[in-house]
């Protein structure tokens, strides 16, 4: 089968790879669209220390099953799915207590195998979501960033009773602000570029660039008390630093975004007793906000596609190569194949 193929941090190919064979209780999914996230370009530069090469990204998946393997009931060949990447062990400690996204054996289709920037993928059938017939496959292939966003707000609880600050208008960040909004909650967006915070206006948050006294302006905004819910979308050590800052007292802080390895973020301690905040870590998804966020999908609840850029999928290395170089030309890519 044809696969883009990185064989070395920023040397991606149209290259052969073999065809993957479903085994007992897996299928193979033919590729239709596949998302490009931050995550496939830590891999195309060489900054994810968890991949081998040669490697096949792309985790952000929808297709067609095209094969299914033993002991698979409950999908058919023709079936339109999207792939959810995250394998859990089903044995450790988090899996045990229903949280597989915190699996310390996870493995992740597009990263520790190879994923959907290929013709096929294959994938668990336990792992592979019918798509709800008015979605289409290609808006289909968001659903993934959609169940971070929509995990990263059921930790927090968010309400339509909420004021949500969000940090961050990548596209992490956009997709957040419609889940928040899909809740009901308002909505503000920080960024540093004015082209996000414009993006985000048009998503219905209000917008604010982050110009050096964001704390100060976000306290005059709310009488000083601070925003009741800070989700955190940048990865930015400095950044995570000012949420105990913008969080108002009693109110619930989610880190989504990540930093690298052996990074330390350092808090005010005093104000963990004074202000008496819960912090929550949000790591990708569990397995019920597949459906969910296909159905707010096809509801028309969550416009951040609307945003993306589609490219033909053999056109990928070129693609990889000018996001790279020009981050800002594109705020979310999407291979069609």
């Amino acid at each position: 089968m044809r696969a883009l193929i990185i064989s070395a941090p920023q040397t991606m190919t149209v290259g052969s790879w073999a065809m993957p064979q479903p085994g007992p209780g897996e299928v193979r999914v033919a590729v239709a669209a596949a998302g490009i996230c931050a995550g496939d370009l830590y891999i195309y530069t060489g900054k994810n220390p968890y991949v081998a090469y040669p490697n096949i990204g792309g985790h952000e998946v929808s297709g067609y099953v095209e094969a299914v393997g033993p002991d698979v009931a409950e999908l058919s060949i023709g079936d339109r799915v999207v792939v959810d990447p995250f394998v859990s062990c089903g044995r450790c400690y988090p899996c045990r207590i229903g949280k597989r996204n915190c699996c310390v054996n996870l493995r992740i289709t597009g990263v520790h195998v190879p994923g959907g920037y290929a013709d096929f993928v294959l994938t668990p059938a336990t792992h592979a979501y019918k798509i709800p017939d008015g979605l289409s496959l290609e808006k289909a292939a968001f659903t993934e960033p959609v169940t971070v966003a929509l995990h990263a707000c059921q930790r927090a609880g968010v309400t339509a009773a909420d004021d949500v600050l969000v940090l961050g208008c990548g596209p992490i960040g956009m997709v957040t602000i419609d889940v928040a909004r899909a809740f009901g909650a308002r909505v503000l967006a920080v960024d540093v570029l004015p082209q996000r915070v414009e993006t985000a206006a048009r998503l219905g948050a209000d917008g604010m660039l982050s110009d050096g006294n964001l704390i100060k302006n976000v306290l005059e905004r709310t009488n000083g008390e601070g925003m009741p819910v800070v989700i955190e979308a940048t990865g930015v050590p400095a950044v995570m630093t000012q949420t105990l800052d913008l969080v108002a007292a009693g109110g619930r802080i989610v880190i989504v975004g990540l930093v690298g390895k052996g990074v330390a973020v350092p808090f005010q301690g005093l104000d963990f007793t004074r202000k008496e905040p819960t912090i929550y870590g949000s790591r990708t998804s569990t397995p019920d906000c597949f459906p969910t966020s296909m159905q707010l999908l096809a509801e028309g609840k969550i416009r951040f596609p609307d945003w993306a850029t589609a490219f033909p999928m053999w056109e990928a290395p070129a693609v990889f190569a000018d996001i790279t170089a020009h981050p800002e030309n594109v705020h979310k890519g999407l291979l069609i194949r």
